[in-house]
């Protein structure tokens, strides 16, 4: 295959435009067609007239016909452009049938999402998808991901960030453990042994943001949520657990909470490229606003 040599090439804009002139004979309908300006449109042919040195369209009786030389540049345009628009469609046609890609991290896939998602399936069994739970953050263009979902303040630059739900997220532990009275304070709490989940970047930022870090208490770290969450029923250590997960735990008395507060500014997002919004991923992110709803949590 020959390498284009871009610099024996005109502007695509002008290219366009003249093409668009020659196919419909008129400034005006050219215009129409590409949603600029007749100013416009006439601009770039002229442009390129004077970049080859021709005149490739000209007025007569009939209206505007394009020269021999302005035909012949027309018809190979044309061909190019229909190509060109060949390829593109192929490639949505694959990226179409393709699951969407979407990072996200297991907590939130196991708690959050997976009890819900139910309800998208059964409305669009057409879209697939591809769920990548992952606590590292994900580079959504290289990876080829058409969104995320990830806990924090949603500034992340180069990224649109859409709030999803708020996060409320509890200090809880066996009352056996943490005796009576209970204590009653939080800065109390870090004389207890805290168990961690590898799987759930969002307690560690929830801890911060409550000023609490793990390097300044005792801390045993867990694979996932649900292993530190039953270290915690064992009466184990304390744990930061989302509400949904240990409410019934707390009717039942089998587990005491000590320390619940606002999430701060932080909550999990819609996380996606910019101008990356293809039907079927508008689709899944309109289902992830009405399953979250106004007031719903994890």
């Amino acid at each position: 295959m020959t390498d284009i040599d871009w610099t024996r090439l005109p502007p695509l804009t002008a290219l366009r435009a003249f093409e668009a002139t020659a196919r419909l004979e008129s400034f005006s309908a050219a215009a129409r067609s590409l949603n600029v300006t007749h100013a416009a449109v006439a601009q770039q042919v002229r442009a390129l007239e004077d970049h080859l040195q021709l005149a490739l369209v000209r007025r007569d009786s009939r209206g505007m016909t394009a020269t021999p030389e302005g035909a012949r540049l027309a018809a190979a345009l044309g061909e190019a452009f229909r190509k060109i628009q060949e390829g593109v469609d192929e490639v949505r046609a694959s990226e179409d049938a393709a699951p969407l890609k979407i990072s996200l991290t297991p907590a939130f896939a196991e708690n959050w999402l997976m009890p819900r998602l139910g309800s998208f399936w059964a409305t669009h069994p057409e879209i697939e998808l591809a769920l990548i739970p992952s606590t590292a953050l994900a580079d959504l263009r290289a990876g080829g991901y058409d969104m995320a979902i990830r806990y924090g303040s949603g500034a992340w630059p180069g990224l649109e960030a859409e709030l999803l739900t708020s996060t409320r997220f509890v200090v809880v532990g066996t009352p056996e453990l943490t005796g009576d009275p209970r204590p009653g304070s939080f800065a109390e709490l870090t004389r207890f042994t805290w168990l961690t989940a590898q799987d759930s970047p969002e307690q560690a930022l929830w801890a911060e943001s409550t000023g609490l870090s793990w390097t300044r208490v005792r801390a045993t770290s867990f694979p996932t949520t649900g292993l530190s969450l039953a270290a915690t029923r064992a009466g184990y250590g304390l744990s930061i657990q989302p509400i949904t997960l240990v409410e019934d735990d707390l009717r039942a008395g089998r587990l005491a909470a000590l320390f619940e507060q606002e999430s701060l500014g932080l909550g999990y997002h819609i996380v996606t490229r910019p101008g990356h919004r293809p039907p079927r991923l508008r689709a899944f992110i309109g289902w992830l606003r009405q399953a979250a709803g106004p007031q719903a949590g994890i």
